[in-house]
C-alpha cells in the first residue's frame, strides 16, 4: 500500500492518472523562490520557453539574462553572479548543460563552491523524437562525481517545484534533472520533501498489517532493520520511472511477494542510511533510473551497499546505449525500463538471495 505518511496522490494506480510535466513545476518554482528571495536570478541560453523559464523572464526581466547558444558562458556568468552574493538558476537542455559545459561547472561553480543552481531539462529517452543526439543519459554520472554538487532526480512536477524552492535556500552547488514529458503526478501539495532524504512510497499490504499485528509502529522502525529479510526485494527509482516501479511492485504484490519502493529523490548526498535499511529489511535490492546504468544512481548505491551491507542488486536502465528518436514509450520499453522489465529484475534479484 502507498505511505499514508506521505500523502501521495491516492489516484496514482488509475489509467487517468494526471500527466504534468516536471519543467513546468520548475518554471513554478522559480517563480516562488524568486518571490521569496530577491536574490534569485535565472539565466537561460536561449532556451528561456523550452526550459519554462519565460514565466520567470516575463514577471523579473531585470533579474533574467540571456546569455544566448553559448553554454560554457552560462555557468561562467552564473558562477561569478553567485560570487557576488547572487542565487543563480542556470537552465538549458542537459545534453547542453552539463553536456557541454562541464568543465566551467567544474572549476567555476564547483571548484570555487558557488551556490549556483543548474537545472537541466530534456533527460533520459523521453525527448523522444529528438533522437539520441538530445537524449542525456550520462549527467547523474557527470555530476555526482563532482565534489560538493548536490544532485537531484524528482520524480514529478510537484517535487520539481519543491526542489527547485528547497534548493534556493542552500549554500551548495546543486544539479536538478527533469524531463521533457508529461509524467504521472505521484505526489501531491502535501507530501513532505527534504534535499538528502530518501522515502519509502509503497510497502506491501501484508508486510504492513503484519508490521501492526506484532507491534511495530512507524516510530519503531529499527525493529523493522533488526528483522532478515522482512521484504522479499527492495525497489529503489529515481525521476519519472518511479511510477514504473510502483506498477511493479503492485504485480509483485499480487503474487504475493512482499515489497518496498523507495524514491531517491536525491541521489548526492545519499541517504545511506534509508538505503542500508531497505537492503537490510529485503536482502535484495533493484535499482530503477532513466540513465545509463555505469555511474548512475544505481552504482551510487551499490557503491554505499558494498561498504557497508553487500546484498544481490539489479540494474535497470539503459545498457552502454545512445538513444535513438521514437516515442517516448516505446524508447522506455526498447531499452528495458518499463514495469515489465522492472518484474522481471525484482524477480532475478530475489532468486540470487
Amino acid at each position: 500500500m502507498l505511505n499514508p505518511d506521505l500523502k501521495l496522490n491516492p489516484h496514482l494506480f488509475d489509467s487517468t492518472v494526471e500527466l504534468k510535466s516536471m519543467r513546468v513545476g520548475f518554471g513554478e518554482g522559480l517563480l516562488q523562490a524568486a518571490q521569496s528571495d530577491k536574490r534569485v536570478v535565472g539565466l537561460c541560453a536561449d532556451l528561456a520557453e523550452s526550459t519554462q523559464m519565460e514565466a520567470f523572464k516575463k514577471k523579473f526581466p531585470d533579474r533574467f539574462i540571456e546569455v544566448g547558444v553559448a553554454e560554457q558562458n552560462l555557468a561562467t556568468v552564473a558562477s561569478g553572479m553567485a560570487a557576488m552574493g547572487k542565487i543563480p538558476f542556470m537552465a538549458s537542455y542537459a545534453i547542453f548543460s552539463p553536456g557541454r559545459n562541464w568543465e566551467q561547472i567544474r572549476t567555476t561553480i564547483a571548484y570555487n563552491n558557488q551556490p549556483v543552481k543548474i537545472v537541466a531539462t530534456h533527460v533520459g529517452v523521453n525527448v523522444g523524437p529528438d533522437g539520441g543526439s538530445h537524449q542525456a543519459l550520462e549527467d547523474i554520472a557527470l555530476m555526482r562525481v563532482l565534489p560538493r554538487m548536490v544532485v537531484i532526480s524528482p520524480c514529478d512536477a510537484i517535487e520539481a517545484r519543491k526542489a527547485i524552492i528547497e534548493a534556493a535556500k542552500t549554500n551548495d552547488p546543486t544539479y536538478i534533472r527533469l524531463a521533457r514529458e508529461k509524467s504521472p503526478m505521484m505526489t501531491t501539495e502535501e507530501t513532505p520533501f527534504q534535499i538528502g532524504k530518501a522515502q519509502i512510497v509503497f510497502r506491501s499490504q501484508e508486510l504492513v498489517a503484519r508490521s501492526q499485528k506484532i507491534g511495530i509502529s512507524k516510530s519503531a522502525s529499527s525493529k523493522l532493520q533488526a528483522a532478515s529479510s522482512v521484504l522479499d526485494v527492495g525497489i529503489i527509482a529515481t525521476g519519472a520511472l518511479l511510477h514504473k516501479a510502483l506498477l511493479a511492485a503492485k504485480r509483485l504484490e499480487a503474487e504475493g511477494k512482499k515489497v518496498a519502493v523507495m524514491n531517491l529523490a536525491t541521489i548526492k548526498p545519499l541517504d545511506e542510511t534509508a538505503v542500508m535499511k531497505l537492503a537490510q529489511e529485503a536482502g535484495a535490492i533493484v535499482t530503477v533510473e532513466e540513465h545509463q546504468i555505469a555511474g548512475g544512481m544505481g552504482s551510487a548505491v551499490a557503491e554505499c551497499l558494498a561498504r557497508h551491507f553487500p546484498v544481490p542488486i539489479e540494474f535497470v536502465g539503459v545498457n552502454d546505449k545512445f538513444g535513438q528518436s521514437g516515442k517516448s514509450d516505446e524508447l522506455i520499453e526498447l531499452y528495458e525500463m518499463g514495469e515489465s522489465h522492472i518484474f522481471q529484475a525484482a524477480r532475478r534479484a530475489m532468486l540470487r538471495k
